[in-house]
């Protein structure tokens, strides 16, 4: 009764000093009830509440605008976390959420205009390139030592993020803090692979085990196998394999998301290839001039490798997947698998990991009766071009930008909700909702070892050292909006039949080659890319560079070596 009378007087304005009691009254109850999963203690919590109350008075009554994509994360902290932190500070957040390519143009268009457009971004660190060069984006480290120090909160523990090392430009700076991360995985269906009959019937056609794919002659296998072998399952008919082909934006995402590294595309270096990067750019050790994407410059964009990955694509788009496939986009695909018609996809990303464990009464086909995972997810597969020491892996990390056309006090307030929902208080149950880690402290909190079992690999990923050897896109990309709106245009060519891989390629990579032609042009002249811009070499015969020491890959005789596959409880032990 005392605290709630006292609360009661701090409301009205009766009683001063320290944060006001409503406000920690409020951060009480959110502690008490939203935020009782935490790495910290509740007094740890408490103190953590305490700063954003007291660093949030020079902003209480402002009203900021911010942009995410729309995933289950960011719809938690658009629906929930801005009520908590604006029954705590006294700040309102609008929380917006649109499409991916949505939220690119809105950075492209606030960094083309300086107008400001919104106080701040969850945008993936893929710009991490363009951030570095063209400096429109607010350098956070100089900022939190310098004018926004006082609004930097001093639990943020920069170290227990684990994808820091992505958004940190090749001057050592930090240029976006992450907020939610997922990685671009296998799925498949552990039940099937599971049945002696099945195991039995496979090695009988290709003289192998069946089991998680090592490398895409396997997957390839694999999906023929169910889609042309196996054919139905318990009535049902069903598909080897998943993908999408949609002429949109997000076709361009399924390939940049390192699609080309998969298949052997670009050098060995993680985390991204040198002097080949995922994406075919060449750009040499040492420097920070990209020098181009097509074999005649030294690139890799259509090259052997990445021709045979965009060739794969559509074969099996055509061959193993459901009808309507190739049609559908990135977020048609998803919901797909929960039909529990598909025994594996390639190319899953788990941020949709919690629809994918909803109950049977929502219609997901791929948990048993108890609610437990039928499917588990594993290391991708790699194609024949792959050498170690490449890259595995795409690992999308959306994360904090603030952009310097934003006022610096609309840009602190922004950068205080930003912390807010990546705060230790906050991020367990964060997590539980989206499960898109970026805390270390999270993944190892007792909660997620108890609902391990029921996450189908992910705990165990997250909690091992390949969490970091799936990585986003790199700094050889000089300028991400500019270069990534090509790439879905000239894969949507293959698609529809009008242009073969190797045409598609090589359109794309002479796009790629111009625009960057004109950055180098722009750098030259006026220094917009911080002297970090494009130098593109001179074109030569594609022969005097194919097979060269760290040149693009010639083309193989042999493209489908024979099938490799795993256990996957080798795959756990090595994970643990």
């Amino acid at each position: 009764m005392k605290k709630s009378i006292l609360a009661g007087l701090a409301a009205t304005g009766l009683l001063w000093g320290g944060p006001a009691l409503a406000d920690m009254a409020a951060a009480e109850k959110w502690v008490d009830d939203e935020f009782s999963q935490s790495v910290l203690s509740r007094d740890e919590q408490l103190k953590e509440m305490e700063w954003f109350i007291k660093a949030a008075e020079p902003y209480q009554g402002m009203e900021i605008n911010v942009l995410s994509e729309t995933i289950p994360t960011h719809t938690y902290e658009s629906e929930v976390l801005t009520k908590a932190f604006e029954d705590i500070t006294g700040i309102k957040v609008n929380h917006q959420l649109l499409g991916e390519g949505e939220v690119v143009q809105a950075v492209q268009t606030q960094m083309q205009t300086r107008r400001n457009l919104y106080d701040g971004y969850i945008n993936d660190s893929d710009l991490i390139g363009t951030h570095s060069r063209l400096q429109l984006a607010y350098n956070l480290s100089d900022q939190m030592a310098g004018e926004w120090a006082a609004s930097t909160n001093p639990m943020l523990d920069l170290d227990d993020f684990m994808g820091i090392s992505f958004t940190t430009g090749p001057d050592g700076k930090l240029y976006q803090l992450p907020d939610q991360q997922f990685a671009n995985l296998y799925w498949f269906r552990k039940d099937w692979f599971d049945r002696e009959d099945l195991q039995k019937q496979f090695k009988e056609i290709y003289g192998y085990d069946l089991g998680v794919p090592v490398n895409w002659s396997a997957y390839e296998d694999i999906a023929e196998f169910f889609s042309v072998h196996v054919k139905e399952i318990d009535g049902v008919r069903v598909y080897g394999h998943m993908d999408y082909g949609k002429r949109a934006p997000d076709l361009g995402w399924r390939m940049t998301d390192a699609w080309l590294s998969m298949a052997g595309a670009g050098s060995p270096g993680e985390p991204n290839g040198v002097p080949i990067d995922e994406w075919g750019i060449r750009m040499e050790a040492g420097s920070c001039n990209p020098a181009g994407a097509s074999v005649s410059r030294g690139g890799a964009t259509n090259g052997p490798a990445a021709v045979y990955a965009i060739r794969k694509w559509d074969e099996w788009l055509r061959a193993y997947a459901p009808p309507g496939a190739a049609s559908y986009d990135f977020y048609q695909s998803l919901p797909a698998l929960s039909q529990g018609n598909v025994a594996q996809q390639v190319f899953w990303y788990t941020a949709f990991t919690a629809s994918m464990v909803a109950p049977k009464s929502e219609g997901n086909n791929t948990v048993d009766e108890a609610g437990k995972p039928l499917w588990r997810m594993a290391p991708s597969p790699h194609g024949p071009y792959w050498q170690e020491g490449q890259k595995v892996g795409y690992q999308d990390a959306g994360s904090w930008t603030f952009l310097k056309s934003t006022p610096s006090d609309r840009a602190q307030a922004a950068w205080l909700y930003a912390q807010f929902v990546v705060s230790k208080t906050v991020d367990v149950r964060k997590s539980h909702v989206g499960l898109t880690f970026i805390r270390d402290s999270t993944v190892r909190h007792q909660s997620f070892t108890e609902r391990a079992p029921n996450l189908g690999g992910l705990i165990e990923f997250y909690r091992s050292p390949d969490r970091v050897r799936w990585s986003p896109t790199g700094i050889n990309v000089p300028d991400y909006p500019k270069l990534a709106q090509l790439w879905w245009q000239q894969i949507g060519d293959v698609n529809s039949g009008a242009f073969t891989p190797q045409e598609a390629m090589d359109r794309l990579a002479g796009e790629m080659d111009t625009i960057m032609g004109r950055m180098q042009r722009a750098d030259e002249s006026s220094n917009v890319y911080g002297g970090c811009g494009p130098r593109l070499n001179e074109p030569k015969d594609p022969s005097e560079w194919l097979g060269k020491p760290d040149g693009p890959k010639a083309k193989l005789d042999n493209e489908k070596p024979k099938g490799e596959t795993v256990a996957y409880e080798e795959i756990i032990k090595r994970w643990q």
